[in-house]
């Protein structure tokens, strides 16, 4: 399914479900994506019914269609708690409050005030990418089993990416619906919110690889992004060396002060538009607040601008 970004589709999945299928993910709201799961519904599915929608995490391209399709057909909206309650904060949060919790990271973080201005400029885009959230959801936990066309899928919760990321692993098929966490080519977003300013968000992301590489090397990953692949155990090493890189470059650079800010043309070669600059911005304080915790940077805050130098 396409997406308005850079970054311009999404992988979503259909799984025989009995008499009926199982969707796994649902696409950005907006109607492109609605008139493209019109065609799907009446063209793709053997006039089986839609049995439930299991939702891997909260952002729009994930979730954005979740509740149109859940209305629809009348069945469930399987997800994890932490998705389903954090969705509704993003989803009714004013724009201003949202708005000036962000300004403040950037602001803290070596931002100037023009570029705050064009992220702020994105204020509810949350809520305009979702026309209508699900009001109720079935939970899933980490080491669920769920039962789907008489095969066991295994819930494999990720953290950093969302707070409670529900990848699928299913061992008679040697098939794992990936998400976000394990991409083939590009690297997961893993980056720190407005609202929790001080987190550690890439620890729990490395942490959560780790638990990925106890699944088969012969794995097949369907990632929500890119084409199919194998050979988990190499991306999963790939990924965890990506970061090791970023730091070293981080903690060598920051043999003086530096701010995320003026790490951006270091670690990002290439122009961002405005959604690139949160995104690079997130990814940035990440980087930094990780090093931190682990104690190879020391931060300075100097007239509310934080800087970090190696300890």
């Amino acid at each position: 399914m396409p997406l308005p970004f850079v970054l311009d589709h999404i992988n979503l999945w259909l799984l025989r479900d009995g008499d009926g299928w199982a969707i796994v993910d649902t696409g950005f709201g907006n109607a492109a994506t609605q008139k493209l799961w019109d065609q799907v519904l009446a063209e793709r599915l053997a006039g089986r019914p839609i049995t439930r929608i299991i939702v891997t995490h909260l952002h729009p391209d994930h979730l954005g269609l979740a509740g149109w399709l859940a209305e629809r057909f009348g069945v469930d909206v399987w997800m994890t708690q932490a998705e389903f309650l954090l969705a509704h904060v993003f989803w009714s949060a004013s724009g201003g409050d949202a708005l000036a919790r962000a300004a403040t990271l950037y602001e803290h973080h070596g931002l100037d005030a023009a570029r705050v201005a064009k992220i702020a400029s994105r204020a509810g885009s949350y809520r305009l990418a979702i026309p209508a959230l699900p009001g109720a959801f079935r939970r899933l936990l980490d080491g669920d089993r769920l039962v789907i066309d008489g095969r066991e899928w295994w819930v494999i919760v990720g953290r950093g990416h969302s707070p409670e990321h529900a990848a699928l692993y299913c061992p008679s098929l040697g098939t794992l619906i990936s998400g976000d966490m394990v991409l083939p080519k590009i690297t997961t977003n893993v980056s720190v919110l407005s609202f929790e300013p001080e987190g550690d968000p890439l620890g729990l992301y490395l942490a959560s690889l780790r638990r990925f590489a106890e699944l088969p090397q012969e794995t097949l990953v369907l990632p929500s992004h890119g084409l199919v692949f194998r050979g988990l155990h190499r991306r999963l090493n790939q990924l965890a060396a990506h970061h090791e890189e970023r730091f070293a470059l981080i903690v060598d650079a920051c043999a003086q002060p530096h701010t995320a800010a003026e790490l951006l043309d270091r670690l990002f070669h290439r122009e961002l538009d405005t959604h690139q600059l949160s995104f690079a911005m997130g990814e940035a304080i990440a980087h930094l607040n990780h090093l931190m915790h682990a104690g190879r940077l020391h931060r300075i805050v100097d007239g509310g601008v934080y800087r970090f130098v190696r300890t």
